[in-house]
């Protein structure tokens, strides 16, 4: 059986799927997050991001301080909808 490694477990995607993406010129965060999706879970990159910085880094020879870590919006981690909504 191969071994899986899933680097974004929010949205099930694997190292060998980032790398694709990344040999294919996406060399950015947030051109792999609009691509695949990355970093757009409930943890809103907390699990995944630094793995895929560290990758993009490695495969483009990059040192890791120069690559752009992306656009964090918030909210930065996951919040109830009723925290916005007002109460009557």
């Amino acid at each position: 059986m191969a071994k899986v490694n899933v680097i974004c477990r929010c949205e099930e995607i694997e190292i060998d799927e980032i790398r694709k993406w990344i040999a294919a010129g996406y060399t950015e965060f947030d051109e792999l997050k609009r691509a695949l999706r990355v970093g757009m879970g409930p943890c809103q990159g907390r699990g995944c991001r630094d793995i895929i910085l560290k990758e993009i880094a490695r495969l483009t020879g990059t040192p890791i301080g120069e690559v752009s870590p992306g656009t964090i919006r918030p909210p930065v981690k996951p919040i109830k909808i009723g925290l916005f909504a007002e109460e009557d």
